[in-house]
């Protein structure tokens, strides 16, 4: 009977495919090898990618190697030992030359791989796991842990970047607190990743500054209150603070340019209380004056709003508008309301139809009787009775104007309007044909000119 030569043998059993075991006939023993050695692989390149299984399974592949050589030599035969090296060979270096070549391309992977994370750049660390293939899973499984683990985290990252975009495009927080949980996650549970998670993070402040002023002001709130946790995220609170005075001024711009004045004023008035040496605070003071006169004035306009010929809110609820034209005791252009009966006869140099031009707010009351003028007596349609006797009494007209710029009430009176009495016939109606006769309290009829003489003498003295 032929056994093995000890090299032979041993290298054979350096394939890890028994091939030594099988140059002794030990039969059984080579397909437990296979067994073994099978199960190994799978788990190193599945289960247990791990640097001490990968050392279990060298271990045992030197085991192998050793048990073979020992076994040859116990038994050695001469034997033609020169072709069983060939055919050992054969099978084994193969193998070797392969499990080599991984490692070797698996150690160019490692490499670019821990390149790209110094760099904190996901591309570059991407190329290097598209490098990685199912052989690197037996050759060199740890390092398809690590690829995998970069993978994710460049996934994580990347949907925190997106979380972060959007915040800087519409404003909202919430997103803002999602990409920055995305990115303490990472920093938390992928050590070696710090690189990326700054580069992604220096990326979103390098937008901040060019961002819609609104988002922006609204990021650096979020930033500059959120609470320090000692890593590279802390950095954003500087940056914030650095851009928050821009941002602050130009949302209340855009802000007023939109006309909601509180929120424009809102925005002024934080950017004065929390970087009050900032050289921007100028700016903000007259964004706050440009504000404070938009809302005054929108103020004005809604309490001004009313249908034809009745009184505003105004009238009752006055406000002022600081840019209005100040009330003088002459012409004063005014806004006028009420009693339309004689307010319509007022010529059209009197009156403005907006308040950003007027300097007065007139509300004209009802008519009422004013001073006696003259009694006259009348007979009745059916010629009936004793003669009715008609009193004529001037028109009387309560009158109240506000100065629009202080919202102050300047006039306050009742003026009175004097006309002609007693026309020869006086027109009145009858009842179901029972002539009761005029009303024996009449108003004069005043002329144009005389309306006018009656309303300037109140309302441009």
């Amino acid at each position: 009977m032929v056994f093995g030569d000890p090299v032979a043998v041993a290298l054979g059993n350096a394939s890890l495919l028994g091939v030594g075991y099988c140059m002794l006939r030990r039969w059984t023993l080579a397909v437990l090898t296979d067994l073994v050695s099978v199960v190994l692989l799978v788990l190193l390149a599945t289960a247990w990618r791990a640097v001490w299984f990968e050392v279990l399974v060298a271990l045992w592949w030197v085991a192998l190697v050793a048990h073979g050589w020992h076994l040859a030599r116990r038994r050695a035969v001469p034997v033609a030992a020169r072709r069983q090296r060939l055919v050992a060979a054969y099978l084994a270096v193969p193998v070797l030359l392969a499990v080599t070549a991984l490692r070797v391309d698996g150690y160019l992977i490692d490499s670019a791989l821990a390149d790209a994370k110094r760099a904190g750049d996901c591309g570059q660390a991407g190329q290097a796991v598209d490098r990685v293939w199912f052989g690197l899973r037996f050759a060199d499984a740890p390092l398809t842990v690590r690829t995998e683990t970069t993978h994710r985290v460049c996934a994580r990252l990347h949907t925190a970047a997106g979380q972060l975009g959007t915040s800087l495009a519409t404003g909202d927080t919430r997103q803002l607190a999602a990409g920055f949980a995305g990115l303490q996650a990472v920093l938390a549970g992928y050590p070696g990743h710090e690189p990326m998670v700054r580069a992604v993070l220096t990326e979103f402040l390098g937008v901040l500054p060019k961002a819609d002023a609104c988002p922006a002001a609204a990021v650096t709130d979020w930033l500059r209150a959120r609470h320090p946790d000692h890593t590279v995220l802390d950095t954003a609170a500087a940056a914030a603070t650095r851009h928050a005075p821009p941002a602050l001024l130009g949302c209340g711009d855009a802000l007023v340019d939109q006309k909601s004045w509180p929120k424009a004023l809102a925005r002024y008035h934080q950017l004065l209380d929390q970087f009050p040496d900032s050289e921007l605070v100028t700016k903000a003071r007259k964004g706050i004056r440009t504000a404070t006169l938009g809302q005054q004035l929108s103020t004005v306009r809604s309490r001004l709003s009313v249908d034809t010929g009745e009184l505003p809110k105004y009238c009752s609820n006055p406000a002022k508008y600081e840019a209005a034209t100040p009330y003088r005791k002459s012409h004063n252009r005014s806004l006028l309301y009420g009693n339309s009966e004689y307010v319509n006869k007022l010529p059209d140099s009197w009156s403005v139809s907006d308040a950003a031009d007027a300097a007065l707010v007139v509300c004209v009351g009802d008519t009422k009787l004013g001073s006696r003028v003259q009694t006259c007596p009348y007979t009745r349609l059916d010629g009936s009775g004793s003669p009715v006797w008609v009193t004529f009494y001037k028109v009387a007209i309560p009158i109240r104007a506000y100065e629009l710029r202080t919202g102050k009430l300047v006039v306050h009176r009742t003026i009175q309007i004097g006309g002609s009495s007693c026309p020869q016939i006086l027109s009145y109606t009858t009842y179901g044909g029972y002539d009761t006769g005029p009303d024996t309290a009449q108003y004069v009829t005043p002329s144009r000119s005389g309306v006018r003489a009656a309303f300037r003498s109140a309302l441009h003295p």
